[in-house]
Order: C-alpha cells, then sequence, then structure tokens
C-alpha cells in the first residue's frame, strides 16, 4: 500500500513537473515573436523601409505645401518663438552668452494670457540651436519648425498604421492615411497639427479591443500634452476616457495612480514654462477655455450657423472620402463604435459654438480615416476604380491647395524679406501691411528689423457696443482713414501692400503720394470680400527719380 501510495504520488509530482515544463515552453513560444518582430531591423515598431517612405514623403509634403491656410500657423507658433528668444531665462542667455539681436510681435492672445509657451518653445529651441551652428538665415527659420512638425506627423502616420494592423490586417492599414486634409495641415506649424499628432499616438496606447499596444499611462501622458498645448483637444477625448474608466475594474486606483498625478505633473510643467515667459503664475487653459467655450467671444472673428459643421465643414474636410466613411459606418464591426460616437460627439461640441473653422475638426479626420479604410478593404468589384477615384481626387485637392491657393501672403513676404538686403538706405525703409489683419505672416519670415506696422484686430474685451476694430474702421472709408492717418509726409511708409480689391479706392492716395506698383504676386482664383486675387506691392519714388523720367 505504501509503495502504491508513493508511486501514486510520485506520478502526480512527474505530471505536475511536466505541466510546468509545457507552460514554460507556451510562455516561450508566446513571447518570441514578439521579441524576434522587433530585431528583425525595425523602427518604431514597424518595418524600417515603411519608416524611411512615410519620413520621405512626410518631407515631400512640407516642401510642396507653400501656401498659407490660417494666421495662427504663423503668429501662434513661429512668430512667438521669434519673440520668446527675449524672454524669460532665454533672453539672459542670448544677450550675455549668444549677442543675440532678435524681435518678434505678440497678439493681444499673449497679452491677456489665453496660450501658453509649451508649443512655441519647441520652435524656440529650434531657432537657437540654429543660431548656436551658425545657419540660422531666414529661410531655414521658416523651413525647419516645418520639417521638425513634417517627422511628428510622420510618426503619427506609423503609429495609426500599425494600429489597424494589429486591430484589423496591413491591406487595410494602407488606405487611412490617404487624406487631402492631413496633407494640406500636417506639416505646418499649427497647434490642430500637434493637436492631431498627439491624438493619434495617444490613440495607439489606448485600450481598444484587440490592441497589442495598450497602455494607460502612455496614452494619457499624451493626452494631457494635448490638452496644455491646446485645450480643446480634451473634447475628443471625453468619450474615450469615460468608455476607459466605466471598462476598468480598478477605477480608483486608475484616477489615484495614474490620471491625476500625470495631470499633475503635465500642468505643473506649463505652470513654470508660462511662469518663465509671462513673468507671474497664469492658469492659460483655464483662460482659453473661458474665451472660447465658456464666453464664446471667439464669434467676433466670425459665426456661423450650428449646422456649419454637418452640412460644410465635415464634408469639405473629408472630401471624396465622405460616401466610404458613410459606407465604412455601417460595416465596421462594434469595437470601432466608440470611435464613431467620438467624431460625432465632436462635430455636436464644435456646433454649438459660434465660431467655426475646418482645422477645429482637424484630430478627428484619423478616426473617420478608420472607417474609410474598412469601406475601401470590404469592396470587391469596385475596389480598384474607387482607389483611382480617390488617388486622383485627393491628389489634385492637396496640390492645388498646397501649391496655389491663397500662396501670394507667403510669396509676397519673401520678397519683402529681399528688399531688406537689397535696399541702399534700409534704414529709412518701412513696411505697411494694408490687408485684413494678420494676412501674412511677419517677422518670422523678414528676420530683420525692419519697421513694419499691420492693421489690427483686438476683440472688444469690456463691454462696449458697436464696438469696431482698427481694420474694421479703415475699410469703412480707406481713403480718408489714410488721409487722417498719415497727414504728414515724413510718417509716410516706403512701402505699401494691398489686396488688388483695394487698389482703386485708394487711388487717389497713391498717386498724390508718389507711390508706384513695383511687384505683384498671384494669391487665389477664389477672392471674397476683402482678399483679393493679387495682392500688390507698392513703393514710394522721391520726386527726384520722377522728374528723371
Amino acid at each position: 500500500m505504501e509503495r502504491d501510495g508513493s508511486l501514486f504520488f510520485r506520478g502526480l509530482q512527474n505530471r505536475s513537473n511536466e505541466e510546468m515544463k509545457l507552460r514554460k515552453r507556451k510562455s516561450i513560444l508566446y513571447y518570441s515573436p514578439r521579441k524576434s518582430t522587433w530585431h528583425r531591423g525595425d523602427l518604431l515598431g514597424e518595418n524600417i523601409y515603411l519608416v524611411l517612405f512615410t519620413i520621405s514623403l512626410r518631407i515631400c509634403n512640407c516642401f510642396l505645401v507653400q501656401t498659407s491656410f490660417v494666421p495662427d500657423e504663423y503668429w501662434q507658433s513661429l512668430e512667438v518663438a521669434h519673440h520668446m528668444i527675449k524672454t524669460g531665462f532665454v533672453q539672459y542667455y542670448s544677450t550675455l552668452v549668444l549677442n543675440v539681436n532678435t524681435y518678434g510681435y505678440l497678439t493681444w492672445e499673449w497679452t491677456e494670457k489665453l496660450r501658453g509657451y509649451t508649443y512655441p518653445l519647441i520652435f524656440a529651441s529650434i531657432y537657437k540651436v540654429l543660431h548656436l551652428v551658425g545657419k540660422d538665415s531666414v529661410q531655414m527659420l521658416i523651413w525647419i519648425p516645418r520639417l521638425a512638425q513634417a517627422l511628428l506627423s510622420a510618426v503619427a502616420d506609423i503609429k495609426l498604421y500599425s494600429l489597424m494592423k494589429q486591430l484589423e490586417n496591413q491591406q487595410l492599414a494602407r488606405w487611412v492615411l490617404c487624406s487631402w486634409f492631413t496633407w494640406y495641415c500636417c506639416t505646418r506649424t499649427l497647434t490642430n497639427t500637434m493637436e492631431t499628432v498627439l491624438t493619434i499616438i495617444a490613440l495607439f496606447y489606448y485600450p481598444l479591443e484587440g490592441s497589442k499596444s495598450m497602455s494607460s499611462v502612455k496614452y494619457s501622458s499624451l493626452v494631457a500634452l494635448a490638452f496644455v498645448i491646446r485645450p480643446t483637444a480634451l473634447i475628443p477625448w471625453i468619450p474615450l476616457l469615460f468608455r476607459h474608466f466605466w471598462q476598468e475594474q480598478r477605477k480608483l486606483d486608475t484616477i489615484l495612480h495614474q490620471f491625476l498625478p500625470i495631470g499633475f505633473v503635465t500642468l505643473s510643467l506649463s505652470l513654470i514654462i508660462d511662469r518663465i515667459f509671462f513673468g507671474q503664475w497664469t492658469l492659460v487653459q483655464f483662460n482659453f477655455l473661458k474665451f472660447n467655450v465658456l464666453q464664446n467671444l471667439g464669434a467676433f472673428y466670425g459665426s456661423h450657423p450650428w449646422h456649419w459643421y454637418f452640412s460644410q465643414g465635415f464634408p469639405v474636410v473629408l472630401g471624396t472620402h465622405l460616401p466610404f466613411f458613410i459606407h465604412g459606418c455601417f460595416l465596421a464591426p462594434k469595437k470601432y463604435r466608440i470611435l464613431l460616437v467620438t467624431v460625432l460627439w465632436t462635430l455636436l461640441v464644435y456646433s454649438m459654438l459660434s465660431h467655426k473653422e475646418f482645422r477645429f475638426i482637424y484630430p478627428v479626420v484619423p478616426f473617420c480615416m478608420v472607417f474609410c479604410g474598412y469601406s475601401l478593404n470590404h469592396l470587391k468589384t469596385w475596389k480598384k476604380p474607387a482607389l483611382s477615384f480617390l488617388f486622383l481626387s485627393n491628389m489634385l485637392l492637396a496640390l492645388y491647395t498646397g501649391l496655389v491657393h491663397q500662396r501670394g501672403t507667403l510669396d509676397v513676404m519673401t520678397h519683402i524679406q529681399e528688399l531688406c538686403y537689397n535696399l541702399p538706405n534700409k534704414s529709412s525703409a518701412s513696411v505697411f501691411i494694408m490687408m485684413p489683419c494678420h494676412s501674412t505672416p511677419y517677422y518670422s519670415h523678414v528676420h530683420n528689423p525692419l519697421p513694419m506696422r499691420f492693421l489690427e484686430c483686438p476683440p472688444d474685451l469690456t463691454g462696449k457696443s458697436q464696438y469696431l476694430d482698427e481694420a474694421d474702421i479703415f475699410y469703412l472709408n480707406p481713403l480718408n482713414w489714410l488721409n487722417k492717418e498719415f497727414h504728414n509726409d515724413s510718417t509716410l511708409p516706403t512701402h505699401l501692400l494691398i489686396f488688388s480689391v483695394l487698389e482703386e479706392e485708394i487711388s487717389a492716395f497713391l498717386i498724390s503720394n508718389n507711390y508706384e506698383r513695383t511687384a505683384v504676386f498671384f494669391h487665389t482664383h477664389l477672392p471674397e470680400g476683402r482678399t483679393g486675387s493679387h495682392i500688390y506691392v507698392y513703393e514710394r519714388k522721391s520726386k527726384r527719380k520722377l522728374n528723371r523720367r
């Protein structure tokens, strides 16, 4: 009996040892593919050739976008960076160590502390490095920040591709990156672009069903950073955060040990950066939300009906992808429902605000492309014609908007920058930009302490009735305004920049003060209101030169 019992227990022990060995083998087999996948010449978790191709594509994308979109891509990033290197600890370093002569202009948003310095600090750092290596020419100051943004967008592309490859397959992942609006925006130095980049990378780590790259710490850190850069970045994440919180079993631990510490650290860094450059403690995220959301004062810069995003904004941004997006919404499995909810939620929230712009909904474009990819992947007979149609239509839109539409405001500043070096008497030169305010970039695209002026348009923050800014007053009666403003010849600028629609109205002023058109730049095929099809440069000629002719 004892022998039988001992044999029985030995048998159990041997079995358990065999089971333990099997478990070890199983775990090795389970983990080995992931390790080998990482070591096979990979970069950012993907094949190195795919990564290099994506980076090359976005660099080409950068150089094939030579038009202006909105003023914020210069006035809230590059222009601020140009000004930043005069302030805080950087001022001390610049003046005592580098002896840098810098200048820039801060719009009213910065005096009212509605914007934070975190995003412009990236470009200010780039400017500093360029100076250290002796490469701070105006072209480098314009293009290097955009190339940096292009590289970040390439990283976001790779992460979106990797996520869709995990969730579905490689073929579907290919179709989520082809959007004309992404091409148009992803290399611009806009906070919306950075918001979109961070949103995509955060989505890669978000706990979606089927994802193998989940990390609550990483995704919440990226969301917090996006919020610091642009507070409205939190809008698309509200349904996603609620879903995560609802499904999370350890809710209290997630809040106390992840969300709160990450939020505290990120917000503290933002406060310190803004304290350095503003010179006082300020919570710009609250000021931004208060102005744009709670008080809705952004309507000063234009308002649209509540349905604008559904009737115009969203269809334009998606373009020819719209029918495929709708088709994909019906085909996509249940696990993608949260992405659709996020898109609809974002459109609804932004629809409640009076001031609307295409770029505000840019962060949900990648979400939409997931459904477009699902639609294309399930097409059978019409797949090739559909892909050809999408490629051609998106390519034409991307090239036209990137190379033709609204390029004059950049071309004319290149002309002004060249004038700074070619004028015989630089000290007496000055420029007056008589266009809708912030139509052109400013010192970040001239990089010369040339006296310049433009028509300003700060909103009324005092509650005055029938308030008009300087630009509005000017356009009520341009000729009368000019005669009053420049009653003395000594105050007249040497160069004027105007849209073609204004020329006839102020022709008497131009003739009487000896201004002569010296350059013309194409701007758009679609002139509207105060914006003309061309930009004219007028130079004031001395009477001696006129008499010689």
